[in-house]
């Protein structure tokens, strides 16, 4: 098929191709529900006029994170006028005036003046509202370690958390979004000490659990019969393999598109093949990009030992001589790596003193150094 037949190829397998969007929130949102109910919790006071309970939602990527938040929100505002819920991806919006431009956008239904107007103005105007009015404020900060990189991140929560000092019965909640396990250590005292967040705990799919979820997604995205049983525990399996519901999502679209330029009717194994190909490390590389300079480079340590049995103690003398940190740094950075799926580690009790770890890279060592480098 040429190039003017594909592009005018009228038959799809894609009922809708939406359905394989990142931001694409499924009807069924399946093996999520003790952490919807957690979230519902915590919003529950303010709906009954409290103030809502600050939250941090934790979670390696690709666990439903941001899904859930939206989906709840979603339900809030359905059955409530008088919570104003405010999602904010922190990866695109790191300063004060860019955040509560957002907040400002959701009540007034614009955006601010982006010259001519003082922060305090805007800021005085959202408050007021929400005290006139009697409504509570949710704020969810996604990848929120994106405002420790700007550092704004103590200012912002302090703006929000504090506002009921300044303007009387105003209610305000944060839900940060993230997935690193260092965030408590990261902020102020005077911030912490109005924070004091439940945490809601999002685990890792199984692959069963992808299984279903992608099972959903082609009953969503593709037309009947157009995906075989066994393809899809194909796609699940190299999905799980990497730790990343994503890659399975994107797999999906990718051998329809392929399907659809070769003028099939279904998807064929050397669709999902030539899928696997073309899809490479996208994911791995977003999850990357939200490590420190320390992190990276323990992982690059990771990367370069050659040969079976890394040893968590010979490890940490490496990574010493590249950063002098102490072990209980070197622990922390270890245990986020493993948190975040990119390596594993197993006790194998054979230690001097106790259980010594074996620390195992879960990708391919030159994948790694290639999306760092790239980064």
């Amino acid at each position: 098929m040429g190039i003017d037949d594909i592009l005018l190829y009228d038959e799809t397998v894609f009922k809708n191709i939406d359905a394989f969007n990142p931001d694409y929130i499924p009807e069924n949102f399946l093996h999520r529900e003790s952490q919807m109910e957690a979230l519902a919790i915590c919003l529950r006071p303010a709906l009954r006029g409290g103030r809502p309970v600050n939250t941090v939602v934790l979670g390696s990527p690709a666990t439903g994170k941001t899904t859930a938040i939206n989906k709840i929100f979603n339900m809030v505002e359905r059955n409530s006028d008088k919570v104003v819920c405010v999602y904010v991806n922190c990866q695109l919006h790191t300063t004060r005036f860019n955040i509560f431009s957002q907040i400002y956008n959701k009540i007034f239904g614009h955006m601010p003046p982006e010259t001519g107007v003082p922060f305090s103005r805007i800021y005085g105007s959202i408050m007021k509202h929400l005290r006139d009015e009697k409504k509570a404020l949710v704020v969810a900060l996604d990848d929120v370690n994106y405002l420790f990189h700007s550092k704004n991140a103590n200012k912002i929560f302090y703006d929000i958390l504090r506002a009921h000092e300044e303007f009387k019965g105003v209610r305000t909640g944060i839900f940060a979004i993230l997935s690193d396990i260092e965030f408590r250590y990261m902020l102020d005292k005077n911030v912490n000490s109005v924070f004091i967040p439940q945490e809601v705990i999002f685990d890792p799919y199984s692959t069963q659990e992808m299984t279903d979820i992608l099972k959903e997604r082609v009953k969503a995205g593709f037309y009947p019969d157009i995906l075989s049983e066994e393809l899809l525990s194909q796609i699940a399996e190299q999905a799980s393999s990497a730790g990343d519901l994503r890659i399975g999502i994107d797999l999906l679209r990718v051998s329809g598109n392929f399907a659809e330029a070769d003028a099939s009717k279904t998807i064929e194994e050397k669709h999902v093949l030539e899928a696997m190909k073309s899809t490479g490390s996208v994911s791995l590389k977003s999850t990357l990009k939200t490590l420190s300079k320390d992190e990276k480079l323990l992982l690059k340590s990771i990367t370069e030992f050659k040969g079976n049995n890394l040893v968590a103690g010979d490890l940490y003398r490496c990574f010493k001589r590249k950063t002098s940190s102490s072990y209980a740094s070197f622990d922390r950075t270890l245990n986020k790596l493993e948190f975040l799926r990119i390596i594993d580690t197993r006790f194998t009790g054979k230690g001097v003193k106790g259980n010594s770890r074996i620390v195992i890279l879960r990708f391919d060592p030159k994948e790694i150094d290639k999306c760092i480098e790239t980064i």
